[in-house]
């Protein structure tokens, strides 16, 4: 099934600890990009950097590395841009 538009869920668990999935949907081909940042706004990872089909995906974001604290997630594609906040508790 093709997403009629793009959009971007809230993570799940949300606070989470390590680890939280993060879903999206794209209703066309475009390219992607799933970054994460720390409250100062500095990029600490990026998920997801290609090109991708319509549809329905999920990535899962693994924080053992780093502390306890508050991260945004941003999806940007051609014609399209989000930002969520989630909290990660140790």
């Amino acid at each position: 099934e093709v997403p009629d538009k793009f959009e971007m869920m809230q993570n799940y668990p949300n606070p989470f600890n390590p680890s939280t999935v993060i879903n999206y949907s794209i209703s066309r081909s475009t390219n992607v990009q799933l970054k994460v940042y720390n409250m100062q706004g500095k990029e600490i990872a990026s998920l997801v950097n290609e090109k991708q089909n319509a549809g329905i995906y999920e990535v899962t974001f693994d924080a053992a590395d780093f502390p306890s604290g508050v991260y945004f997630y941003r999806l940007i594609t051609d014609g399209f841009s989000e930002t969520k906040k989630m909290l990660m508790i140790k």
